[in-house]
């Protein structure tokens, strides 16, 4: 396939608009569908572009954001691209789309004056951030934004939801104890204190032999007043790991 002036990632964005439709609809009306020779209403991908180019290019964006065809597009789910408005403009996550391929634009210009740490250069395509997902974020992001929408249990419950949608396959780290611990931490910030403590039980449940999710529970506890508590869990942390200072300090602190 020929190149582009970003190469194949400039046309990476518009691609999760596409794939989502040949997966979506009958056979009967995916064959009927031919990809136009001269598409319509192109501001950002190259208006030369070729039928099987636009649909490499579709099928890219799709995979990089997990997306359907209807996430940009005006058209509804299940019926013949024919009745499709590709060129309309009407969902804002068509113009995010071209404002993220100009991005990748730009980054591609910058990546070129950076000397390769290895024999070739990095390439820079939607999947490298977006991972299969629309809103490229971290975990403490994922949860924090749940949080704030609907409050603590179902945050909870989303970082369940995505544990079982995405343990495996890389986009986020299950087993850092200091997603939780961070958290946890912000609630405590915020003077939300038995919502926090509740993190840092969690946390300990997930990970009974990390020292700081023990270390944070203390803190946690410390700061409602539960100074015995606190107390136990700081031992615990110090049991679990000789060196963890923090720990030590607390203790010392306590009990003097």
């Amino acid at each position: 396939m020929r190149k582009f002036r970003c190469d194949y990632r400039y046309f990476h964005l518009w691609n999760i608009i596409v794939m989502l439709l040949f997966s979506a609809m009958p056979l009967a009306a995916q064959e009927k569908w031919e990809w136009p020779e001269h598409p319509l209403n192109l501001t950002t991908l190259p208006s030369d572009l070729t039928a099987s180019e636009l649909r490499e290019a579709m099928k890219d964006f799709t995979s990089g954001l997990g997306v359907r065809c209807n996430y940009c597009h005006v058209g509804e789910e299940g019926k013949p691209f024919s009745t499709w408005d590709f060129a309309a403009d009407d969902k804002p996550n068509k113009e995010r789309a071209r404002e993220m391929i100009r991005m990748l634009g730009s980054i591609d210009e910058h990546l070129a004056k950076i000397k390769p740490s290895g024999e070739t250069r990095v390439n820079m395509i939607c999947f490298t951030c977006h991972r299969g997902r629309p809103r490229p974020m971290t975990l403490n992001e994922e949860i924090t934004e749940a949080y704030r929408k609907n409050g603590l249990q179902p945050a909870i419950a989303h970082l369940s939801e995505l544990k079982e949608k995405y343990y495996g396959k890389g986009i986020y780290n299950f087993e850092d104890v200091g997603v939780l611990t961070a958290f946890g931490k912000s609630l405590l910030d915020s003077s939300k204190s038995d919502e926090a403590l509740t993190v840092f039980q969690l946390n300990v449940e997930k990970f009974p032999q990390s020292s700081w999710a023990w270390s944070a529970f203390g803190d946690g506890q410390m700061k409602t007043g539960n100074k015995e508590e606190a107390i136990n869990s700081f031992e615990k942390a110090l049991e679990l790991d000789s060196h963890n200072r923090y720990a030590k300090g607390m203790l010392d602190k306590l009990k003097n």
